[in-house]
């Protein structure tokens, strides 16, 4: 038996691990060395969204529960709401079951916690609450199209939320009828914002503001909103034309609009409602948001609380009426800053070092501060923390993960042909070994980057397949996010060119250091990562013995053509189009190469994807078929977008890209495996073979 059909088994094995113990944790299913199995990335809890009570002795957040595809219907993850005792350190499953919660927050006074969710009996998604002594939820505000977002006021009655509009009462009766036509970028329904006084019914209005709406939020004194509007619900206006608004609710009338002069995150009111603190991109070409600004409410002018930053800010909270903390993304770190609205007496806070934060949570004038953060050794878990002191962790949602050996995770530096020098992350194989086969996981956006946290998921392979010998590797290229403005626009004009040279460069360290053996290169990645692995496998094939392509551009002229962000590619990226090069486009696009390809590559695809559709994919597949000299498989997911969401669609591509990368890099190669995947099969029969193996 080859080192392929060992390592299937030790997969079979793990998943029976899984089925044998359901949801609790897949205790059992371990691969031979200890390490991690694809099955127990199927199980991994993750903990988002958390929030500090208004005197600071609690916080609520949510617990992510994926689902198991072969024991339960498929399916998104369930999404659970849990309650912290700051003081006693021990938390609780206050909401439950078979619910996807969202948007957790505290009510003024404290004694409960609101949330969204969509439950038995409800038509659309409405707005519960449930008491900190527990007990059962209660409904407290439903809409007929939906609550999307929602933020209540300061008097606890007032109640400000999105929903999108209805449909006209003519194109739904003819719906019904058969008359089903979509009119393409034209009838998508907008989002409007609502106010309305719980526990008075009727008491809902519509604010007649010319956009999409996206983030809300109240003003301390509740007479004013600020709106993110849109032109349009198009994505490409949603990305690229989001401005700020404060609304006055009385009127419905804009008193200031703020400019902000690109992409947009995060917004909220200061204390004292004086100033609107927004992180936005620092220029319509800007790739990210990632700059903190701060503007007046009375006239909306703005200026960058932290000009010149190396890094992106990812979420800040008020302090107090004149300060504000911060999470910045600093390379492959983060960090928890302070400054002041007129941007002086900046200062670290705390260095994450070996932690990684997501986001942060304070009420104004407490010290509580709840963090959702990451390591190399774990998923995001709840920390909690008090001014600069080191938060300390209060979860621990994958108690088996105990049981498994990870194996050693570092930063690496290098140098690009041209000076660069750049950072990314290495993950070694498990067993030690030297010249190791080698995975290359790159990330997607090119407006993103990899943290120096965990890195294993569904389609990034990190400690499942270091367990497996193999050393994985994510590099930050050119153009990541995380080192500024500058670094991050340094592909513009010039896509799949250096910043792709970055990522062979980066191989090239790793072989000359001994870590990475020439002939055993393979490369992976999603989106923008999936358009490297395309261009990397055809391009550069003779670098790279096998590929794994997910949701990835293989065609850039026609790919500007479909997409739903063309306006955001050209803005922030490319910085021209097709037609003021076409040349140039096709020498950018992976199918010019495919007849100079001789690397085995599976391709991957959500078969509903509006941001790379899915005929990227069916492109380079044939391409490769009627020009290229190596084996290539496609497969797609009916009901996937951009990523899988699913639990069985996740536990597949799992498996199946894990295998073809096995295959060609550790195994006998030449034709591809069978394309079935056999997602059961009998312990005993397994744990006997796996032992024979090895």
């Amino acid at each position: 038996m080859g080192i392929g059909d060992r390592t299937r088994s030790a997969w079979r094995v793990a998943l029976a691990g899984v089925l044998s113990l359901g949801l609790a944790g897949p205790v059992q299913a371990q691969s031979s060395n200890g390490g991690m199995t694809p099955h127990d990335v199927a199980s991994i809890r993750t903990v988002s969204n958390a929030v500090v009570s208004p005197d600071g002795q609690r916080v609520a957040f949510l617990v992510s529960v994926p689902r198991n595809p072969l024991e339960e219907s498929d399916g998104t993850a369930w999404r659970r709401l849990h309650l912290l005792d700051v003081a006693s350190g021990t938390s609780r499953e206050y909401v439950g079951g078979d619910l996807r919660v969202s948007s957790p927050a505290w009510t003024p006074d404290g004694a409960s916690v609101t949330y969204l969710a969509r439950r038995e009996g409800d038509n659309a998604t409405s707005l519960y609450s449930i008491s900190v002594l527990g007990g059962e939820s209660t409904k407290i505000f439903e809409h007929e199209t939906g609550i999307s977002s929602y933020v209540l006021g300061q008097d606890g009655q007032t109640l400000a939320f999105l929903s999108r509009d209805e449909e006209p009462e003519y194109v739904a009766d003819m719906r019904k009828k058969g008359f089903r036509q979509e009119v393409y970028e034209e009838d998508d329904p907008f989002t409007a914002v609502w106010v309305a006084e719980l526990g008075r019914e009727g008491s809902a209005r519509r604010l007649s503001l010319d956009g999409d709406a996206s983030t809300i939020d109240w003003s301390p004194g509740g007479d004013r909103l600020v709106v993110a509007l849109a032109p349009t619900p198009l994505v490409d206006d949603r990305y690229m034309k989001r401005r700020l608004h404060i609304v006055d609710v009385a009127s419905g009338t804009v008193v200031t609009r703020i400019e902000n002069p690109g992409k947009l995150g995060q917004v909220g009111f200061s204390p004292d409602g004086e100033h609107v603190a927004f992180v936005s991109a620092e220029s319509i070409n800007d790739p990210k948001e990632g700059r903190l600004m701060v503007a007046r409410a009375s006239d909306g002018n703005f200026r960058d609380l932290l000009p010149g930053l190396e890094g992106h800010i990812s979420s800040f909270q008020w302090r107090d009426q004149q300060t504000l903390a911060y999470v910045a993304d600093e390379g492959v770190e983060t960090r928890i800053g302070e400054v002041r609205v007129d941007g002086s007496k900046d200062r670290t806070l705390i260095d994450g070092g070996d932690l990684v934060f997501t986001s942060m949570s304070a009420p104004v004038g407490v010290e509580t501060t709840a963090f959702i953060g990451h390591t190399p050794t774990h998923p995001t878990e709840l920390f909690v923390g008090s001014g600069s002191t080191v938060p300390r962790r209060m979860t621990d949602s994958n108690p088996w993960l105990a049981s498994r050996k990870l194996a050693p995770q570092e930063v690496v530096e290098w140098t690009a042909a041209d000076g660069l020098r750049l950072e990314g992350l290495l993950i070694k194989p498990l067993d030690g070994r030297r010249a190791a086969a080698t995975i290359v996981v790159v990330h997607g956006g090119p407006e993103a980057h990899q943290r120096n946290g965990w890195l294993t998921g569904y389609s990034s392979p990190g400690q499942v397949a270091a367990a497996d010998g193999f050393a994985v590797f994510y590099p930050n290229y050119r153009a990541s996010t995380g080192r500024g403005v500058e670094f991050s626009m340094l592909d513009h004009g010039d896509f799949a060119g250096k910043e792709f040279d970055d990522i062979v460069d980066g191989v090239d360290y790793l072989i000359e250091t001994g870590v990475a053996d020439s002939a055993r290169v393979g490369v992976t990645g999603g989106s923008y990562g999936g358009y490297a692995t395309g261009w990397l496998t055809t391009r550069y094939s003779d670098r790279f013995a096998a590929g794994v392509m997910f949701v990835g551009i293989s065609n850039t002229i026609s790919k500007d053509g479909v997409s739903d962000i063309p306006e955001e590619m050209f803005l922030v990226h490319q910085r021209m189009h097709p037609w003021d090069d076409w040349q140039f486009f096709l020498e950018r696009s992976p199918i010019f190469w495919a007849d100079s390809s001789n690397t085995p590559l599976l391709i991957l695809h959500g078969k509903e994807d509006p941001r790379v559709p899915t005929d990227q994919s069916i492109e380079m597949y044939r391409n490769l078929k009627l020009r290229g000299s190596a084996p290539v498989r496609l497969i797609l997911y009916p009901g996937e977008g951009h990523g899988n969401a699913r639990a069985a669609a996740r536990l597949d591509y799992n498996l199946r890209s894990l295998r073809w990368l096995e295959h060609y890099l550790m195994g006998p190669g030449g034709e591809p495996p069978a394309w079935e995947v056999r997602y059961e099969e009998d312990e005993a029969e397994a744990t006997a073979r796996l032992t024979s193996d090895r």
